[in-house]
């Protein structure tokens, strides 16, 4: 079931909560990919909160709505998230990257309750959401498959794979959100490869595509509310890496670099939490 946190402020103030705790995990753990989790923030919170059929109580319930975070690397954005919605206790974030600790730096196979797919390597997310959504139809059962993508994921010819496979067996029940910040680990993702544009090219392949501010939580969720039928959805979320601190945002070196103890405390005096 989806929570009845749903005004915007209270959204608001949960993505700013996650962006905080995100900002403390990296410097604590001295992990990084900290701009990668802070863009993908909103569209959790949106899925988490306003759309998902789940219950933390029942993390393994055959009718859950499953969502896999195939960015692996964005893992830190999901762990807070399951944890502020309930799934385990917030506590267990403080252990995130140390040794023995359920929360690896990138997800492992039931790692901690909510956590549906070890991802991380990248292109896989996609092709295990397809099978899911099978598998739904196989059972008759009418869960939705969500699966959230980087851009730079995109350069994988297994999603391209997939992306032919899921429209031609119309998977109506499988969404696709594409976190577009423009970045991959060592430049701008539309420099690296031709993705642009985006939009055109997954509509070419079949699916029902659309754009959405990534940070407009009132809007993703509206996007993420939408089925089709006979196609599946691609949603293209226009993302900012970094997004939430000032002096994150957009800037790329903030895929490998750590925070130190005094961007910690402006990052979240910034965020309104101090």
């Amino acid at each position: 079931m989806a929570s009845s946190l749903t005004t915007t402020e209270d959204l608001s103030r949960i993505s700013r909560e996650i962006r905080g705790k995100l900002v403390e995990m990296s410097h604590n753990a001295g992990t990084p990919h900290l701009g990668s989790a802070l863009s993908v923030v909103d569209i959790l919170v949106a899925a988490y909160w306003n759309v998902l059929k789940i219950d933390a109580k029942k993390p393994g319930d055959e009718t859950r709505d499953r969502f896999i975070l195939s960015k692996g690397h964005a893992a830190t954005a999901l762990y807070v998230t399951l944890a502020l919605r309930g799934f385990f206790p917030k506590e267990l974030l403080d252990s995130f990257a140390q040794e023995g600790s359920p929360l690896a730096e990138q997800p492992s196979p039931n790692c901690a309750p909510g956590v549906e797919l070890a991802t991380g390597s990248l292109g896989h997310g996609l092709p295990v959401g397809i099978g899911l959504a099978l598998a739904a139809r196989i059972r008759k059962m009418d869960y939705r498959v969500f699966v959230t993508m980087s851009d730079g994921e995109c350069n994988e010819g297994s999603v391209w794979e997939a992306a032919l496979f899921a429209p031609a067996q119309k998977l109506g029940r499988l969404t696709v959100v594409i976190d577009y910040n423009k970045w991959q680990a060592t430049g701008r993702s539309n420099e690296i490869m031709a993705l642009e544009s985006l939009p055109a090219k997954w509509s070419a392949f079949g699916w029902k595509t659309s754009e959405v501010d990534g940070h407009d939580i009132e809007a993703i969720t509206r996007e993420l509310r939408k089925t089709d039928n006979d196609k599946p959805t691609a949603i293209i979320a226009h993302t900012v890496k970094g997004k939430g601190i000032s002096f994150m945002e957009d800037d790329n070196n903030w895929h490998y670099r750590i925070p130190k103890s005094e961007e910690v405390t402006a990052a979240r005096r910034e965020l309104g939490l101090l």
